[in-house]
Protein backbone atom coordinates (compact mmCIF):
# COMPACT_ATOMS: atom_id res chain seq x y z
CA UNK A 1 0.00 0.00 0.00
CA UNK A 2 1.02 3.59 -0.69
CA UNK A 3 0.19 6.40 1.72
CA UNK A 4 -0.23 9.72 -0.10
CA UNK A 5 0.28 12.73 2.16
CA UNK A 6 -0.79 16.34 1.68
CA UNK A 7 -3.65 18.60 0.71
CA UNK A 8 -7.19 18.17 -0.55
CA UNK A 9 -9.32 21.03 -1.85
CA UNK A 10 -11.88 22.11 -4.42
CA UNK A 11 -10.77 23.45 -7.80
CA UNK A 12 -13.25 26.05 -8.99
CA UNK A 13 -13.07 26.49 -12.76
CA UNK A 14 -14.17 29.82 -14.21
CA UNK A 15 -16.23 30.09 -17.37
CA UNK A 16 -16.67 33.02 -19.74
CA UNK A 17 -17.87 36.26 -18.17
CA UNK A 18 -21.29 37.54 -19.25
CA UNK A 19 -21.76 41.22 -20.17
CA UNK A 20 -22.89 42.01 -16.61
CA UNK A 21 -19.73 40.42 -15.18
CA UNK A 22 -21.34 37.18 -14.02
CA UNK A 23 -19.20 34.04 -14.13
CA UNK A 24 -20.23 30.42 -14.34
CA UNK A 25 -18.27 28.26 -11.90
CA UNK A 26 -17.60 24.53 -11.98
CA UNK A 27 -16.21 23.09 -8.73
CA UNK A 28 -14.35 19.77 -8.71
CA UNK A 29 -12.45 17.90 -5.98
CA UNK A 30 -8.71 18.37 -6.30
CA UNK A 31 -5.33 18.98 -4.75
CA UNK A 32 -2.26 17.20 -6.07
CA UNK A 33 -1.92 14.54 -3.32
CA UNK A 34 -5.70 13.98 -3.34
CA UNK A 35 -5.55 13.42 -7.11
CA UNK A 36 -2.55 11.10 -6.87
CA UNK A 37 -4.32 8.96 -4.26
CA UNK A 38 -7.39 8.62 -6.47
CA UNK A 39 -5.22 8.01 -9.52
CA UNK A 40 -3.45 5.15 -7.75
CA UNK A 41 -6.75 3.61 -6.67
CA UNK A 42 -8.11 3.82 -10.23
CA UNK A 43 -5.03 2.00 -11.50
CA UNK A 44 -5.49 -0.83 -9.02
CA UNK A 45 -3.01 0.09 -6.29
CA UNK A 46 -3.91 -0.17 -2.64
CA UNK A 47 -3.63 3.39 -1.34
CA UNK A 48 -4.46 5.53 1.67
CA UNK A 49 -4.66 9.29 2.11
CA UNK A 50 -3.15 11.23 5.02
CA UNK A 51 -4.33 14.82 5.26
CA UNK A 52 -6.68 17.22 6.96
CA UNK A 53 -10.29 17.41 5.78
CA UNK A 54 -12.85 19.89 6.99
CA UNK A 55 -16.14 18.94 8.57
CA UNK A 56 -17.82 21.49 6.30
CA UNK A 57 -19.95 20.54 3.28
CA UNK A 58 -16.98 20.49 0.91
CA UNK A 59 -14.90 18.42 3.30
CA UNK A 60 -17.70 15.86 3.46
CA UNK A 61 -17.73 15.68 -0.33
CA UNK A 62 -13.95 15.19 -0.45
CA UNK A 63 -14.19 12.33 2.03
CA UNK A 64 -17.03 10.75 0.07
CA UNK A 65 -15.02 11.02 -3.14
CA UNK A 66 -12.01 9.27 -1.62
CA UNK A 67 -14.19 6.49 -0.27
CA UNK A 68 -16.09 6.09 -3.53
CA UNK A 69 -12.80 5.68 -5.42
CA UNK A 70 -11.57 3.01 -3.02
CA UNK A 71 -8.96 5.09 -1.14
CA UNK A 72 -8.36 4.04 2.48
CA UNK A 73 -9.46 6.99 4.66
CA UNK A 74 -8.47 5.73 8.09
CA UNK A 75 -5.54 8.19 8.11
CA UNK A 76 -7.72 11.22 7.29
CA UNK A 77 -7.96 13.81 10.06
CA UNK A 78 -11.16 15.84 10.34
CA UNK A 79 -11.21 19.39 11.75
CA UNK A 80 -13.43 22.47 11.87
CA UNK A 81 -11.33 24.67 9.56
CA UNK A 82 -12.70 25.55 6.13
CA UNK A 83 -11.88 23.67 2.92
CA UNK A 84 -9.35 25.34 0.63
CA UNK A 85 -10.68 26.71 -2.68
CA UNK A 86 -8.48 27.03 -5.74
CA UNK A 87 -9.85 29.34 -8.43
CA UNK A 88 -8.60 28.03 -11.79
CA UNK A 89 -8.36 30.21 -14.88
CA UNK A 90 -6.00 30.14 -17.84
CA UNK A 91 -2.83 31.99 -18.71
CA UNK A 92 -2.43 33.38 -22.26
CA UNK A 93 -0.48 30.25 -23.24
CA UNK A 94 -3.28 27.98 -22.04
CA UNK A 95 -1.56 26.73 -18.88
CA UNK A 96 -3.60 26.84 -15.67
CA UNK A 97 -3.57 29.98 -13.52
CA UNK A 98 -4.42 29.44 -9.84
CA UNK A 99 -5.68 31.72 -7.07
CA UNK A 100 -5.96 30.03 -3.67
CA UNK A 101 -8.33 30.80 -0.81
CA UNK A 102 -7.10 28.75 2.10
CA UNK A 103 -5.44 30.65 4.95
CA UNK A 104 -5.81 28.49 8.10
CA UNK A 105 -7.73 25.93 6.06
CA UNK A 106 -8.24 22.28 7.01
CA UNK A 107 -5.51 20.84 4.79
CA UNK A 108 -2.85 23.12 6.28
CA UNK A 109 -3.74 22.38 9.89
CA UNK A 110 -1.88 19.11 10.47
CA UNK A 111 0.50 19.17 13.43
CA UNK A 112 3.25 16.92 14.76
CA UNK A 113 0.70 15.41 17.14
CA UNK A 114 -1.33 14.20 14.13
CA UNK A 115 1.33 11.94 12.64
CA UNK A 116 -0.03 8.42 12.12
CA UNK A 117 1.45 5.14 13.20
CA UNK A 118 2.31 3.68 9.81
CA UNK A 119 1.56 -0.05 9.61
CA UNK A 120 3.92 -2.50 7.95
CA UNK A 121 1.49 -2.93 5.05
CA UNK A 122 2.45 0.54 3.79
CA UNK A 123 5.50 0.14 1.57
CA UNK A 124 5.78 3.70 0.27
CA UNK A 125 4.86 7.28 1.14
CA UNK A 126 4.33 10.08 -1.37
CA UNK A 127 4.65 13.80 -0.57
CA UNK A 128 4.09 16.88 -2.66
CA UNK A 129 2.74 20.31 -3.45
CA UNK A 130 1.90 23.24 -1.22
CA UNK A 131 1.40 21.27 2.00
CA UNK A 132 5.22 21.05 1.96
CA UNK A 133 5.48 24.80 2.63
CA UNK A 134 2.21 25.69 4.41
CA UNK A 135 2.57 25.70 8.19
CA UNK A 136 1.94 23.82 10.40
CA UNK A 137 1.37 20.99 7.92
CA UNK A 138 4.82 21.50 6.41
CA UNK A 139 6.60 20.64 9.65
CA UNK A 140 4.36 17.63 10.24
CA UNK A 141 4.90 16.18 6.76
CA UNK A 142 8.66 16.70 6.92
CA UNK A 143 8.77 14.95 10.29
CA UNK A 144 6.84 12.03 8.83
CA UNK A 145 9.19 11.75 5.84
CA UNK A 146 12.22 11.97 8.12
CA UNK A 147 10.84 9.31 10.46
CA UNK A 148 9.98 6.85 7.68
CA UNK A 149 12.99 7.42 5.37
CA UNK A 150 14.99 4.25 4.97
CA UNK A 151 12.14 2.08 6.22
CA UNK A 152 9.84 2.71 3.24
CA UNK A 153 10.06 4.06 -0.28
CA UNK A 154 9.76 7.87 -0.16
CA UNK A 155 8.43 9.70 -3.24
CA UNK A 156 8.40 13.46 -3.83
CA UNK A 157 6.78 15.77 -6.38
CA UNK A 158 7.37 19.45 -5.41
CA UNK A 159 4.45 20.67 -7.59
CA UNK A 160 5.24 24.30 -6.78
CA UNK A 161 2.37 26.74 -6.20
CA UNK A 162 3.68 30.34 -5.94
CA UNK A 163 0.16 31.59 -5.22
CA UNK A 164 0.39 29.80 -1.87
CA UNK A 165 4.00 30.73 -1.06
CA UNK A 166 5.61 33.28 -3.39
CA UNK A 167 8.99 33.23 -1.62
CA UNK A 168 11.08 30.74 -3.58
CA UNK A 169 13.62 30.63 -0.74
CA UNK A 170 10.99 28.81 1.34
CA UNK A 171 10.38 26.32 -1.46
CA UNK A 172 14.13 25.77 -1.92
CA UNK A 173 14.64 25.10 1.77
CA UNK A 174 11.66 22.79 2.14
CA UNK A 175 12.27 20.84 -1.06
CA UNK A 176 15.98 20.41 -0.28
CA UNK A 177 15.20 19.00 3.17
CA UNK A 178 12.69 16.41 1.99
CA UNK A 179 14.62 15.62 -1.21
CA UNK A 180 17.53 14.41 0.93
CA UNK A 181 15.17 11.82 2.38
CA UNK A 182 13.51 10.82 -0.90
CA UNK A 183 14.18 7.78 -3.05
CA UNK A 184 12.13 8.85 -6.09
CA UNK A 185 11.72 12.49 -7.17
CA UNK A 186 9.55 13.69 -10.03
CA UNK A 187 9.62 17.40 -10.90
CA UNK A 188 8.45 19.45 -13.85
CA UNK A 189 10.88 21.64 -15.74
CA UNK A 190 8.54 24.57 -14.94
CA UNK A 191 8.87 23.94 -11.20
CA UNK A 192 12.64 23.73 -11.50
CA UNK A 193 12.78 27.04 -13.37
CA UNK A 194 10.71 28.76 -10.71
CA UNK A 195 12.60 27.47 -7.70
CA UNK A 196 16.14 27.37 -9.14
CA UNK A 197 16.24 30.02 -11.90
CA UNK A 198 19.46 29.76 -13.88
CA UNK A 199 20.12 26.12 -12.93
CA UNK A 200 19.78 23.55 -15.68
CA UNK A 201 17.32 20.68 -15.02
CA UNK A 202 20.13 18.19 -15.65
CA UNK A 203 22.23 19.79 -12.91
CA UNK A 204 19.33 19.80 -10.44
CA UNK A 205 18.57 16.14 -11.16
CA UNK A 206 22.19 15.13 -10.67
CA UNK A 207 22.34 17.12 -7.44
CA UNK A 208 19.39 15.16 -6.08
CA UNK A 209 21.05 11.90 -7.10
CA UNK A 210 24.21 12.96 -5.29
CA UNK A 211 22.13 13.69 -2.18
CA UNK A 212 20.74 10.15 -2.17
CA UNK A 213 17.79 9.85 -4.54
CA UNK A 214 17.86 6.70 -6.65
CA UNK A 215 15.57 7.93 -9.46
CA UNK A 216 14.88 11.50 -10.61
CA UNK A 217 12.39 12.21 -13.38
CA UNK A 218 12.10 15.60 -15.06
CA UNK A 219 8.83 16.09 -16.94
CA UNK A 220 9.01 18.35 -19.99
CA UNK A 221 5.36 18.74 -20.98
CA UNK A 222 4.92 18.31 -24.72
CA UNK A 223 8.60 17.27 -24.99
CA UNK A 224 8.14 14.19 -22.82
CA UNK A 225 10.32 13.31 -19.83
CA UNK A 226 13.85 12.34 -18.83
CA UNK A 227 14.77 9.87 -16.09
CA UNK A 228 18.10 9.93 -14.26
CA UNK A 229 19.71 7.22 -12.17
CA UNK A 230 23.30 6.65 -11.20
CA UNK A 231 23.66 4.35 -14.24
CA UNK A 232 21.24 5.72 -16.84
CA UNK A 233 19.84 8.83 -18.49
CA UNK A 234 16.62 7.84 -20.25
CA UNK A 235 14.64 10.33 -22.39
CA UNK A 236 11.22 9.52 -23.79
CA UNK A 237 8.84 11.44 -26.05
CA UNK A 238 5.40 12.54 -24.89
CA UNK A 239 2.38 10.49 -25.87
CA UNK A 240 0.17 12.08 -28.50
CA UNK A 241 -3.11 13.52 -27.23
CA UNK A 242 -5.75 16.18 -27.78
CA UNK A 243 -5.23 18.95 -25.22
CA UNK A 244 -8.35 20.07 -23.37
CA UNK A 245 -6.38 21.35 -20.40
CA UNK A 246 -3.31 20.21 -18.47
CA UNK A 247 -4.88 20.24 -15.00
CA UNK A 248 -4.03 16.93 -13.35
CA UNK A 249 -1.52 15.80 -15.98
CA UNK A 250 1.37 15.82 -13.52
CA UNK A 251 -0.73 13.98 -10.94
CA UNK A 252 -1.72 11.35 -13.51
CA UNK A 253 1.96 10.89 -14.39
CA UNK A 254 2.83 10.57 -10.69
CA UNK A 255 0.08 8.04 -9.95
CA UNK A 256 1.11 5.90 -12.93
CA UNK A 257 4.77 6.19 -11.93
CA UNK A 258 4.04 4.84 -8.45
CA UNK A 259 1.69 2.16 -9.77
CA UNK A 260 4.34 1.13 -12.27
CA UNK A 261 6.94 0.81 -9.52
CA UNK A 262 4.50 -1.38 -7.59
CA UNK A 263 3.93 -3.55 -10.64
CA UNK A 264 7.68 -3.92 -11.09
CA UNK A 265 7.92 -4.91 -7.40
CA UNK A 266 10.22 -1.95 -6.73
CA UNK A 267 9.70 -1.24 -3.04
CA UNK A 268 13.01 0.13 -1.77
CA UNK A 269 15.79 2.52 -2.73
CA UNK A 270 18.03 -0.44 -3.56
CA UNK A 271 15.37 -1.84 -5.90
CA UNK A 272 15.01 1.55 -7.62
CA UNK A 273 18.77 1.89 -8.05
CA UNK A 274 18.94 -1.58 -9.64
CA UNK A 275 16.34 -0.87 -12.35
CA UNK A 276 17.44 -1.66 -15.88
CA UNK A 277 17.17 0.81 -18.74
CA UNK A 278 14.32 -1.11 -20.38
CA UNK A 279 12.31 -1.05 -17.16
CA UNK A 280 12.81 2.70 -16.85
CA UNK A 281 11.70 3.24 -20.45
CA UNK A 282 8.57 1.16 -19.88
CA UNK A 283 7.83 3.05 -16.67
CA UNK A 284 8.16 6.44 -18.37
CA UNK A 285 6.02 5.36 -21.31
CA UNK A 286 3.27 4.17 -18.99
CA UNK A 287 3.35 7.41 -16.97
CA UNK A 288 3.38 9.54 -20.13
CA UNK A 289 0.28 7.76 -21.40
CA UNK A 290 -1.50 8.51 -18.12
CA UNK A 291 -0.62 12.20 -18.43
CA UNK A 292 -1.91 12.21 -22.02
CA UNK A 293 -5.27 10.82 -20.89
CA UNK A 294 -5.56 13.55 -18.26
CA UNK A 295 -4.78 16.27 -20.81
CA UNK A 296 -7.65 15.10 -23.02
CA UNK A 297 -10.20 15.78 -20.27
CA UNK A 298 -11.23 18.85 -18.35
CA UNK A 299 -9.91 19.01 -14.81
CA UNK A 300 -8.09 16.34 -12.87
CA UNK A 301 -9.91 13.32 -14.31
CA UNK A 302 -7.24 10.64 -14.11
CA UNK A 303 -7.35 7.40 -16.12
CA UNK A 304 -8.50 4.02 -14.90
CA UNK A 305 -6.63 0.76 -15.37
CA UNK A 306 -8.85 -0.39 -18.23
CA UNK A 307 -8.13 2.80 -20.17
CA UNK A 308 -4.39 2.82 -19.64
CA UNK A 309 -3.59 -0.82 -20.19
CA UNK A 310 -1.16 -3.00 -18.30
CA UNK A 311 1.64 -1.43 -16.26
CA UNK A 312 5.24 -2.54 -16.83
CA UNK A 313 6.11 -5.99 -15.48
CA UNK A 314 9.37 -7.36 -14.04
Amino acid sequence: MFLVCGEALYDVFTGQASPDGSLSLDAKPGGSPFNVAIGLARLGSSVGFFGGLSRDILGERLLERLQAEGVDTRFVLRNDHATTLSLVGANPDGTPAYTFYGVNAADRSLTLDDLPNVPATIKGLHFGSYALVAEPAADALFALAEREAGARLISLDPNVRPAIEPDMRVWRRRIAAIAERSDVIKASVEDMAQVWPGDQPDAIARRWLAQGAALVIVTLGAQGAIAYTAEHVVPIAAAETRIVDTVGAGDAFQAALLNGLRSLDVTSRAHVAAMERGQIEALLGYANCAAAFACARRGANLPRAAELGSPPRP
